[in-house]
């Protein structure tokens, strides 16, 4: 089939974007090309809102059949967690007969070429910008953000990273020349000539292993870098949350069969309710790459058993703030506050413990006690919360059952320094939202470090009292070490204390946020600027984005002539 999207047309339509990429990550500067408001959608081809809300609901009760080989059943069964069954069926894959399929298509995606693969990636991110508000439904109903954060964390921000990775991708396939000529001066003699020629070749088959929370966030980096550097790329949704990522399947095959390409070079692989697929196609020779979000014990399972493919994981941490002193008490309550309520905690890079000196801290209202500090920040949540409609809109919906137990067990560990409290979300009365919990712990009590020192995924924050700034510092240390961290705060205003604490997550590789105020909060990354994550902790072992992230998932193979 002839291809409809020329290279030559999408060269002329994408490397602008490429080249301002490339320039994002070199300078570390704000840029992003994906529109972060909802109302900045609807024209040049892309969906307003109430076309994307129309187009969710169009998907709701239907088959999507992606046209892939070896379908041999269909499955489904998402339920949102704000009660709605999405209903949704897709294609069950026998991947003996979809794996070969899908390596079919890699020699001509290979010969391709970097650039080439760039900008066919680029069309599909483009693609999927225009239907941003279809899939932040199809994001919002599968992870239980609410809207505006499903809109722009599962939308704009994602594609960023996305975008991100390709950018990361391209660098390094362009790092070595195409063809070189090489003499070496042999004296009186004829000088020894060669002609060599370097093609990046693709590793094998990629394999994304989606997660519940993230889909699109954390799934675009890997299966962008899989596919921009000459992968094909086999999707495993997470069973709760296959839509989004379904969603961008499609959209990927449609623009990989008009530019010439095999659709087959991105693949969906869900799953029978309770099948597990994910160990299977982890452990199959085929699969040459793994990118994994989740939990730590599947991620340490990947590492240690899926030996003949590269992984790339990120799994739990126990993300600390220590808090020394403030210069904006206000303001730094206001900014935890927030940190602790976004989407009911259940991000990666939420804190969950605040380390607190047990004699207080100096501020700009005067020192304040332990006890004071926790209580004004169990103030600062109430606060921000009051409003139910307010809080809808920031907490979204428990994600799972397991979130739930989690966190009704919290409230049993120590002192309750703000009690979980329950919001009906009158739009969607099936979803179960609820409130943090602040608990009250000792950093000295054995019996409490086994509640601080255990990741508790969900709205859950301990406030543990520290006996000094300094055994703050060196309990910060221990957590990274022995636990990981995605990310690090601290407030102070002693230099000191800043130098000490910057020292200690240099040495142990953890991304530092300090002293936020304002409207960056230590959970929040920004594509092309800030690394998410380090590779340098037991919380992952790569960084969204770097080199490192992309540049093992292909070789160099040198073919040399004479002359």
């Amino acid at each position: 089939m002839a291809a409809e999207l020329t290279a030559h047309e999408l060269i002329a339509k994408h490397r602008p974007t490429l080249d301002q990429a490339l320039e994002a990550i070199r300078t570390r500067a704000y840029w992003s090309p994906h529109p972060e408001h909802p109302k900045a959608y609807g024209e040049n081809g892309s969906l307003d809102m109430a076309a994307g809300k129309a187009a969710f609901d169009a998907l709701l009760g239907t088959r999507l059949d992606l046209g892939q080989p070896g379908t041999d059943d269909w499955v489904g069964g998402e339920v949102s967690p704000y009660g709605i069954e999405l209903g949704v069926e897709y294609p069950h894959a026998d991947v003996d007969a979809l794996l070969p399929a899908m390596k079919a298509g890699q020699k001509a995606w290979r010969d391709a070429g970097a650039e080439v693969r760039a900008v066919v990636c680029l069309e599909i991110l483009k693609r999927i910008s225009d239907r941003t508000h279809e899939f932040a439904h199809a994001v919002m109903h599968s992870s239980g953000q609410a809207f505006m954060m499903a809109f722009q964390a599962g939308g704009p921000h994602a594609q960023d990273r996305g975008l991100e990775a390709v950018a990361y991708a391209y660098v390094e396939q362009v790092r070595t020349p195409d063809t070189a000529e090489w003499t070496k001066p042999q004296g009186k003699r004829d000088p020894l000539a060669l002609t060599k020629q370097f093609t990046p070749v693709p590793r094998g088959i990629a394999l994304l292993i989606g997660c519940n929370t993230f889909p699109t966030w954390n799934g675009y980096p890997g299966l962008f870098a899989s596919l921009a550097t000459g992968n094909a790329v086999l999707v495993k949704p997470h069973p709760r949350a296959v839509l989004p990522l379904a969603l961008t399947v499609q959209v990927a095959r449609q623009v990989l069969t008009e530019a010439g390409f095999d659709p087959n070079l991105v693949a969906l692989a869900a799953e029978r309710p309770g099948e597990g697929i994910a160990k299977t196609l982890a452990t199959r020779p085929e699969i040459r790459i793994i990118d994994y979000t989740g939990s730590t014990a599947f991620g340490d399972w990947l590492e240690a058993n899926a030996r003949q493919a590269q992984v790339y994981t990120e799994k739990a941490g126990v993300n600390t703030v220590l808090v020394d002193s403030a210069a904006n008490y206000k303001g730094m309550l206001a900014n935890l506050a927030f940190s602790l309520s976004l989407y009911s905690g259940q991000m990666c890079t939420t804190p969950q413990n605040l380390l607190i000196p047990r004699d207080g801290i100096r501020t700009d209202e005067g020192p304040k006690t332990f006890d004071e500090v926790v209580a004004d920040l169990a103030r600062a949540v109430d606060g921000l919360l009051g409003d139910d409609a307010r809080a809808n809109a920031l907490l979204g919906a428990i994600v799972n059952p397991d979130v739930k137990s989690r966190l009704e067990a919290a409230a049993g560990l120590g002192e309750v320094a703000l009690a979980s409290r329950e919001i009906t979300n009158p739009e969607f009365p099936g979803a179960v939202v609820r409130t943090p919990v602040i608990v009250k712990l000792d950093g000295a009590k054995p019996d409490d470090e086994a509640a601080y020192m255990s990741e508790c995924f969900g709205p859950v924050s301990f406030a543990v009292a520290v006996d000094s700034t300094a055994d703050g510092v060196e309990l910060l240390r221990r957590t990274v070490r022995e636990k990981g961290a995605m990310t690090v705060g601290a407030y102070t205003t002693d230099e000191e204390v800043e130098q000490a604490v910057q020292e200690v997550c240099l040495e142990e590789a953890a991304q530092l946020s300090l002293n936020l105020t304002g409207g960056v909060y230590v959970n929040q990354t920004a594509a092309f600027s800030d690394f998410h994550g380090s590779g340098g902790n037991p919380a992952a072992n790569a960084a969204l984005c770097d080199g490192a992230f992309v540049a093992n998932r292909f070789r160099v193979v040198e073919v040399r002539r004479e002359a």
